[in-house]
């Protein structure tokens, strides 16, 4: 019941906090921090702000809602649900470089009243059952090889009748995969699955499957974008993905699209939910 081997020391980024600080004066931020300043490095997946919105706006969050943000890195998207929704949001995430980082940024962006980040593993949630009206989470099943046991605890701690949000990459070629890509630096950090994986997952803790989307086109459109606007660029921006992904960024990153563009992998969006 462990995620894939050395996902913590993956992520590890002991100066984060001080690089993003450095970035949010770099960029003359002032206190609050405005959310969209932030986004270039709190929104840490394909398709970044604009995949975060159309994601969480098929959940039906809103106001006096207790949502789960699972894998929640540096707490963007939990950020965003509760400054939009006003809903209550826990993230958990297992690495506490991103832990620490982003409870600084509950602070720096006045959210702490609607944001709470702590760390831990989403096999072994440290909530009771029936907490949650909500779940989600991105881009994280590419680190948790025992879907099954991160169904069943979701469904564990979800109220019946809720809605679980799944926007992960998956497997959807044959072939091996050219590494290292956002999530593993070697194979054994690296638990992609196909979607079948996913629905075999979910339904055997109870989730009736509503609706799956394949978010590949819009992927390779939003990575289009993203190499034109850097060969326009002197340079890194002050924030960025670089800050998360360490000095292996831009290889990770090339090889991510070479993935995709190759037909190996698709961000996958699911949505679930548990009957009333």
């Amino acid at each position: 019941m462990q995620e894939t081997s050395g996902v913590a020391a993956h992520y590890a980024r002991a100066s984060l906090l001080e690089r993003i600080e450095q970035g949010l004066e770099a960029v003359g931020a002032r206190i609050p921090v405005n959310l969209d300043m932030l986004a270039p490095v709190d929104e840490f997946h394909i398709g970044g702000r604009q995949a975060t919105e159309r994601f969480v706006g098929q959940l039906g969050l809103h106001a006096g809602m207790r949502v789960l943000d699972l894998g929640c890195g540096l707490g963007g998207a939990a950020r965003l649900v509760g400054k939009l929704t006003a809903a209550h949001v826990t993230g958990i995430d297992l690495t506490g470089d991103f832990i620490t980082a982003g409870r600084a940024l509950n602070g720096m962006c006045a959210l702490i009243d609607r944001v709470d980040l702590v760390q831990g593993s989403v096999l072994d949630l440290p909530f009771g059952p029936d907490r949650f009206d909500a779940a989600y989470m991105m881009h994280v099943g590419m680190n948790i090889a025992d879907k099954p046991r991160l169904a069943a605890e979701v469904a564990r701690v979800l109220k019946p009748g809720c809605v679980f949000g799944i926007y992960d990459v998956m497997r959807t070629g044959t072939g091996d995969l050219t590494l290292p890509v956002p999530w593993a630096t070697e194979p054994a950090q690296n638990a992609l699955a196909m979607p079948t994986a996913y629905r075999a997952a979910l339904d055997a803790a109870g989730f009736v499957l509503e609706q799956e989307t394949d978010r590949a086109d819009f992927a390779l459109e939003f990575f289009e974008r993203m190499q034109a606007r850097q060969a326009r660029a002197d340079g890194p921006p002050p924030l960025g993905l670089h800050l998360v992904l360490g000095p292996q960024a831009p290889q990770k990153v090339a090889n991510m699209i070479a993935n995709l563009q190759a037909g190996l992998i698709a961000p996958i969006e699911m949505i679930a939910r548990l009957p009333g």
